[in-house]
């Protein structure tokens, strides 16, 4: 007789900040300014290096495609959190959690591929200088983009599909602000292959995208080493030191979410990793990037131009 998934628990109860319910206003207030700032600075990447030709690399291009998938990232979770926060309840609707459990997972893995791109646009940039316009056109780049988003969004399918086909019948308590893998835990059937096929496609993600980074770098931190000059050296490290700043935090702040202490320390770190990892990318990549910085000056000084001419017609008129 062919099984068939009849769930009983028609939302589940997201108990994360549990403890700090007094604090609810100032947790609000907090978050809101964090995901603003992270939308106003990834926002600010997009238009400028869509509006500027001198930006129209394949590194940019890739800094365009992190930016856009930030936004996304981020608002997969934080906007249903300040809802929560606002409201005091803590409910989510059984298809909402699968929905929000998706995207998580669909935009986790295609930052993974986006990442492991970019180290290798690097090494291409590094390494190999004479033929990186034959290998990273723009031709190239876009497949290499395309196939990434592609992958992530098979990457999610995966999990949803079979942790949606799991029974739910109580407790629907999760100790986290969002759904993620851990809400399998809260089934009432069987996870063991569930959980093993997830736990297989989770590390074969995170192994090739990271192995491969960490491959790509090996090789860019053997070239940098064969330049003479210590001049030399830092500036060739410094096209490259933003994107490993990145890894490391985003990597890090990933491995340390599912190996923790308590479910309080856990909140903390998920917080950081999907929420203050993603604002700071924007800082990270542009801070010393003295191109991107000319080129928030010229569109802003071209708008400021273009807003001022206006006025003019205006006064004129009247």
């Amino acid at each position: 007789m062919e099984h068939q998934n009849v769930s009983a628990v028609a939302e589940f109860q997201l108990l994360g900040f549990q403890n700090l319910l007094e604090w609810q206003t100032l947790l609000f207030a907090i978050f809101l300014f964090i995901y603003s700032l992270m939308l106003t600075g990834n926002v600010v990447i997009i238009a400028v290096v869509i509006q500027d030709q001198r930006l129209h690399s394949p590194m940019y291009m890739f800094l365009k495609h992190l930016s856009f998938l930030e936004i996304w990232y981020t608002s997969t979770i934080v906007p249903l959190h300040l809802a929560k926060l606002l409201s005091w309840g803590q409910a989510i609707f059984f298809s909402a959690c699968m929905a929000q459990l998706y995207f998580f997972v669909f935009f986790g893995a295609t930052e993974c591929f986006i990442l492991a791109t970019v180290a290798y646009d690097h090494y291409l940039a590094i390494c190999s200088p004479l033929h990186y316009s034959f290998l990273m056109n723009q031709e190239i780049c876009t497949k290499l983009v395309a196939v990434s988003w592609v992958a992530g969004v098979g990457t999610g399918f995966l999990p949803c599909l079979m942790i949606s086909k799991l029974d739910f019948c109580g407790p629907n308590q999760i100790n986290h602000f969002f759904c993620d893998l851990h809400l399998m835990q809260l089934s009432c059937s069987s996870i063991y292959i569930t959980e093993m096929i997830i736990f297989i496609l989770c590390i074969a993600v995170l192994c090739i995208c990271f192995v491969l980074t960490l491959m790509f770098y090996v090789s860019i931190v053997s070239s940098i080493l064969k330049i003479p000059s210590a001049s030399g050296r830092m500036k060739t490290f410094s096209t490259c030191g933003s994107h490993l700043a990145v890894v490391h935090i985003y990597y890090g702040t990933m491995i340390s979410m599912y190996v923790h202490p308590s479910a309080y320390l856990s909140d903390i770190i998920s917080v950081f990793y999907t929420v203050i990892t993603l604002l700071l990318n924007p800082v990270i990549y542009n801070l010393k990037n003295k191109d991107f910085k000319e080129a928030v000056t010229k569109v802003m000084r071209r708008k400021c131009g273009i807003y001022g001419v206006k006025v003019k017609e205006i006064s004129l008129i009247r």
